[in-house]
């Protein structure tokens, strides 16, 4: 015989435990508190009688005194047996528990942290009503039966789980910091843009992926920033949700080099051979960056994937200024720190071009681009 429905099994076990009719059933069902835990609507009820009365688990006891709902049924001899095996089985089956807040917390590093924070607020303000409601219907009953207690006691656990862990949860998102490049290292990333200064860069870590060409018309560059960006929140979602470590995604940067450094300044770009990179922290380890990019693979074909690569640069001594404007405007600042600025400080190329493009290009007018020019150097 098919297996009953939890619905089917509760209105069962009602009529077990004597003749009812539809009405006595929702008043039944509503003061145990029955729908904290078992989807069942008061036209259910008829719905679920029917079916049982069809499958002969069932039976009326006589005819309507006035319409439907006065009709008094009670379980037959196989409603009695199948409902002693089917609660033989509740008792002792684990039956997983699917949770959709969990989907929402798999997904909730693609959301603004407030959105995050409003939903979980959200979340155990209606936990709590919950909780208060089952209690005030529990004290209403009061004294009640073991079996009916041992229910409310079962409900009030997994709703003060639940209230704990959302509890536990929206702290930690309030509470977490995230770590941002551009704050920890302020003075890498907010240069002045009337002068340039001389900065030491600490060993910094990177995922990075190399070319050659022209970046305006070359698909090799654009498949390697689209790879670079796929990899990048890869490791922010997998570093929240398995480290419980947040940060932000520092801008895309780029190491420029070529044979000839004046082709910058002339602007051949098809000469220029290039290693695009987004920052890491340190603790984003090589073998996490091998899962985001495989990851990643899985969902989309991207032949720059492959490509990326953890890397880790060191710079020392550099000079940086930030241009604002076009990034073709950038050749009177280069000329002036290649031709001007580098030899009267007594200073020479000591490591590839490097800008930080703080701006985002699809958004931002070109005459509005913020990028950071960055040259290491050594006494000449």
């Amino acid at each position: 015989m098919a297996a009953l429905t939890d619905g089917e099994l509760t209105v069962l076990g009602l009529l077990v435990e004597q003749p009812r009719h539809g009405y006595e059933l929702e008043r039944v069902i509503e003061e145990r508190g029955v729908r904290a835990w078992t989807a069942l609507g008061f036209s259910s009820i008829y719905y679920v009688l029917d079916k049982l009365a069809k499958r002969g688990l069932i039976e009326a006891t006589g005819a309507p005194s006035s319409g439907k709902s006065r009709t008094t049924f009670r379980a037959t001899v196989s409603g009695r047996e199948l409902c002693a095996a089917a609660t033989r089985d509740a008792l002792t089956t684990l039956t997983p528990t699917h949770a959709r807040v969990l989907i929402g917390m798999a997904n909730s590093p693609g959301l603004p942290d407030a959105d995050v924070v409003t939903g979980l607020t959200k979340r155990l303000d209606a936990l709590r009503d919950q909780f208060a409601d089952v209690r005030a219907t529990r004290a209403r009953q009061a004294p009640l039966p073991t079996a009916a207690s041992a229910i409310f006691d079962y409900s009030e656990a997994m709703l003060a789980a639940d209230i704990s862990w959302t509890e536990t949860t929206l702290a930690r998102e309030t509470a977490m910091d995230k770590y941002d490049i551009k704050k920890v290292r302020r003075a890498l990333y907010s240069p002045p843009s009337k002068e340039f200064t001389v900065v030491d860069v600490p060993e910094l870590r990177y995922i990075a992926v190399d070319g050659r060409g022209d970046p305006n018309t070359s698909p090799a560059y654009a498949n390697a920033i689209e790879a670079l960006y796929g990899v990048a929140y890869a490791l922010k979602f997998a570093s929240k949700n398995t480290l419980g470590r947040d940060f932000v995604v520092g801008p895309l940067e780029g190491l420029w080099r070529a044979d000839d450094p004046s082709v910058f300044v002339t602007r051949r770009k098809e000469t220029w051979e290039w290693t695009m990179m987004i920052s890491q922290p340190d603790w984003i380890a090589d073998d996490m960056v091998k899962a985001a990019v495989d990851n990643v693979a899985r969902k989309k074909e991207n032949p720059a994937l492959g490509d990326i690569r953890p890397h880790t640069l060191v710079e020392g001594t550099c000079v940086q200024i930030l241009h604002i404007g076009s990034y073709d405007d950038e050749t009177p600042t280069l000329d002036r720190l290649h031709n001007h600025y580098l030899p009267d400080n007594g200073l020479t190329f000591n490591g590839d071009h490097h800008e930080i493009y703080l701006s985002d290009a699809r958004r931002t007018a070109p005459a509005k681009l913020k990028t950071i020019l960055r040259q290491p150097v050594k006494p000449a």
